[in-house]
């Protein structure tokens, strides 16, 4: 079925096709505009796939081919909002006040406060070398996603170290498509898996058991933030291909996800994980309400089966990491493996 389209001219609404029973993916806009005293009679010809994404155009004036062109998804995705260029502002004591409460709320004196806390916290936790390893880990981890949104073409703001939550890489710009979402969410556990194999060569290399437990605890920590739960980078990941199947299917299961986090919370005590998970139902709400004018391109069949591959093989090296270091022997070792199995 043909979905409804609108065709806009310098922001005024010029064309409008109604959805019809055309799965051609064809469509011609007419509609006229002038020119002084001229009237220019104007068609835009069109022809549109969805899986995958394949978009071609034609604009003719007075049967005249003045543009055409083709957009595929990776067009899609390296496509940024256009922004107004700022008004000019005149000197005042307010604005100049304003500027001095700005600087002090600035990104970077943001970013120190919370990492400062961040480090404390942890400290005052456990101890100073842990918490170090921790701090690193963590942003390593959130390095992953600031890679993947660069690739993307993303404007960042860079990482910021929540006390007690983890880590969040943030941008500026919103994605378009799910592929984005996948790519972005996992980016961060498979830097993960990078380090704990890297930290594993170190420990044979050296037979330091710091290298071991750093390598097991940091697979721990990602496979954590693997599990399929919104808003987790695992839950982004189901959330993508699910909803890319189908609008039902993906609410499925992200409900069903949403039993599994509270199965985990009330088994470990974990009233965290419990936070996440309303902040992960507002999310999926919000994706089941806007689910038939969403802007995002959704995964094709290739594309779900092999986020879901990579998805399955991340999962599996952090578990065969704490697999292997549980089997030596070692009672803190094994600790995450006994997490696991329980």
């Amino acid at each position: 079925m043909a979905g409804w389209q609108q065709l806009f001219w310098d922001n005024t609404l010029v064309s409008q096709i109604d959805a019809s029973d055309d799965d051609s993916g064809r469509s011609s806009h007419h509609f006229k505009l002038t020119s002084g005293e001229d009237v220019l009679h104007c068609q835009v010809k069109c022809e549109l796939n969805w899986q995958p994404f394949h978009f071609t155009y034609q604009a003719l004036v007075n049967d005249d081919l003045v543009a055409e062109g083709v957009r595929t998804e990776k067009d899609i995705e390296r496509q940024v909002p256009v922004e107004a260029p700022p008004a000019e502002k005149r000197f005042s004591i307010i604005g100049l006040v304003s500027l001095g409460m700005k600087a002090l709320k600035s990104a970077k004196v943001i970013k120190v406060a919370l990492a400062s806390a961040s480090l404390a916290a942890y400290s005052w936790l456990f101890s100073i070398e842990f918490a170090l390893a921790l701090v690193a880990c963590l942003v390593f981890h959130e390095y992953g996603h600031i890679r993947a949104m660069k690739y993307f073409g993303m404007r960042t703001k860079g990482i910021y170290l929540i006390p007690f939550l983890g880590g969040l890489a943030l941008s500026d710009e919103k994605i378009n498509t799910r592929w984005q979402d996948v790519v972005i969410s996992i980016m961060g556990p498979f830097f993960g898996l990078v380090l704990s194999i890297v930290l594993t060569i170190v420990y044979w290399m050296t037979g330091e058991v710091v290298f071991a437990g750093l390598a097991v605890f940091n697979a721990l920590l990602n496979l954590f933030n693997l599990l399929p739960i919104l808003p987790l980078d695992g839950g982004h990941v189901l959330k993508s291909i699910t909803f890319s199947m189908n609008s039902w299917i993906g609410l499925v299961g992200s409900i069903l996800a949403a039993f599994l986090g509270i199965y985990i919370s009330y088994t470990f005590g974990l009233t965290l994980l419990g936070f996440l998970l309303m902040m992960g139902m507002l999310e999926v709400v919000m994706e089941w309400r806007t689910r038939h004018h969403s802007h995002l391109l959704p995964l094709t069949r290739y594309g779900q089966a092999f986020s879901l591959v990579w998805y399955l093989v991340s999962v599996g090296g952090f578990i065969a990491i704490i697999w292997y270091f549980a089997g030596l022997g070692d009672s803190l070792l094994g600790l995450p493996l006994q997490i696991l199995g329980t």
